[in-house]
């Protein structure tokens, strides 16, 4: 398992009408936790399309738990459990600032395509990072 916490604090342009957390905005925060994830593992986005390779989401799920409010500090855990041929499957949990209460869960696919936008299976030297990265975590 492969896995990264990171921070963040709720903006004023982050809530909705009610003052709370716009539900979108969870997905902007899977998105950093993943940057972040994939950065310290040695696979910034930047490095992996310059390789050639895309990881577009196609599938999102969130389970909304407790709402967030402005100025809250929040701990995104991104989390990678399992490594298929094709596809990346990213975990998350949204914590309070005390790690008391989960506020979101859920996760994203990612498939792996080349430029051409053509479906491709995880590149070898992918997979090489994310195992040794898995058993370093263990």
């Amino acid at each position: 398992m492969i896995e990264n916490t990171i921070r963040v604090r709720v903006r004023y342009a982050h809530i909705d009408k009610m003052g709370i957390v716009y539900h979108s905005r969870y997905l902007e925060w899977f998105e950093a936790g993943r940057s972040e994830l994939l950065r310290k593992i040695g696979l910034p986005y930047s490095e992996v399309e310059k390789s050639g390779i895309l990881l577009p989401v196609v599938e999102a799920f969130l389970k909304f738990k407790t709402p967030a409010k402005y100025d809250d500090l929040i701990n995104i855990i991104s989390t990678i459990k399992k490594i298929t041929g094709a596809k990346l499957k990213i975990f998350y949990t949204i914590y309070d600032e005390d790690f008391k209460n989960i506020l979101v869960e859920g996760y994203t696919i990612h498939a792996f395509i080349n430029s051409d936008s053509k479906p491709n299976r995880i590149p070898l030297w992918i997979k090489e990072i994310l195992e040794k990265e898995n058993n370093n975590e263990e």
